[in-house]
């Protein structure tokens, strides 16, 4: 069957696990599976000689740059890229060779000021996916950035709190955004296997979280326990997850966090930081929040927690549904077919 289209989706060659490489490789899966669609992964990474001027010039205060963010000349496509934290199949593409009439451009906010010299001046079409609506800002040219987000063919966007900040800034690409989603996999977590065991990431905010941990364990009972989940592949965080009773969020002016959404699908109640992105999700009984910062409230609602959890079943709970709805493979199909008519 001839192949219509090539979407091309622009990442960061990330060896360590990522929620924004995570989902970017589910939906080049998904369109893959598609008829009439091919799509493939362009892993990018620094050149070494813009590491060492970029060394050099943090240490000597030279090669003063006008722009700020990665610039297309210190960038290079990375060949036979491999990644063990993820399974999923994906075509990776190793070089910036594009065909005008073939291939379309997804690239990620962090990345959007590359946009013309990836798009070849306009000559191939191109998306945004912003994954997070607070670092929108990719480069200090804001004429330059309002021009490339104007000219996106549309902008991505699957959090409230990504499309307000977006209108806040572009307020001239507000019809371009499309609302997408992303799923999440019931069936890796056994919800039967649970443990008094609280979990969470520590790469999120650790200052926070030492904070949290330090007050807590004089006042944890003696058969519970607390488990990192940091630098865990997919397979061993989903593991640990099913096991656990409680998720302790540390999100920080995110999107929309996944490992809260996950925690929760996996049989957790969380508690913690919403990183605003979580709003959309972010409901009771399931999830309490709490204010960043607030470390008393942060320990009190989980010892709390601890004290009630044996009179409540979780999955039977009306929240807990929604959100198996809202993270679904089908949900998530149905947004990717959507955008994918918008591309000619």
């Amino acid at each position: 069957m001839k192949i219509d289209k090539n979407i091309i989706y622009l990442t960061h060659a990330e060896k360590n696990p990522s929620g924004g490489a995570k989902i970017i490789y589910r939906h080049s899966e998904i369109i893959n599976q598609l008829k009439k669609y091919n799509s493939e992964v362009l892993h990018i990474k620094k050149t070494r000689l813009s590491k060492l001027k970029n060394s050099i010039q943090k240490r000597f205060k030279i090669f003063h740059k006008s722009e700020s963010g990665w610039q297309f000349n210190e960038i290079k496509p990375v060949k036979n890229f491999s990644y063990k934290w993820l399974d999923h199949k994906i075509n990776c593409k190793s070089n910036f060779d594009f065909k005008k009439n073939s291939d379309f451009i997804i690239i990620p906010e962090i990345f959007a000021h590359l946009a013309p010299e990836l798009s070849y001046k306009g000559e191939i079409e191109y998306a945004i996916f912003v994954q997070n609506g607070f670092v929108i800002n990719s480069t200090n040219n804001d004429v330059k950035l309002k021009k490339i987000y104007s000219k996106a063919k549309f902008i991505l966007s699957y959090s409230n709190a990504i499309s307000k900040c977006l209108i806040l800034k572009f307020p001239q690409i507000k019809k371009k955004i499309i609302k997408i989603s992303y799923s999440l996999d019931l069936k890796k977590f056994n919800l039967n296997k649970k443990k008094n065991l609280i979990t969470y990431m520590s790469r999120k905010l650790p200052s926070h979280s030492k904070l949290v941990i330090n007050f807590l364990k004089t006042k944890l009972p003696k058969n519970w326990m607390i488990q990192d989940l940091n630098n865990l592949t997919e397979n061993e965080t989903y593991k640990v997850l099913g096991k656990s009773k409680i998720f302790m969020s540390f999100s920080n002016l995110e999107g929309l966090p996944l490992p809260p959404a996950e925690a929760a699908l996996a049989g957790n109640f969380v508690i913690g930081y919403t990183g605003e992105g979580g709003n959309d999700y972010w409901h009771k009984p399931i999830f309490i929040k709490i204010n960043q910062g607030d470390i008393y409230q942060f320990v009190k609602q989980i010892l709390v927690m601890i004290k009630n959890l044996k009179h409540y079943n979780q999955s039977k709970n009306k929240t807990f549904q929604t959100l198996k709805k809202k993270f679904s493979k089908e949900i998530e199909l149905k947004n990717i077919q959507k955008f994918l008519k918008f591309i000619n």
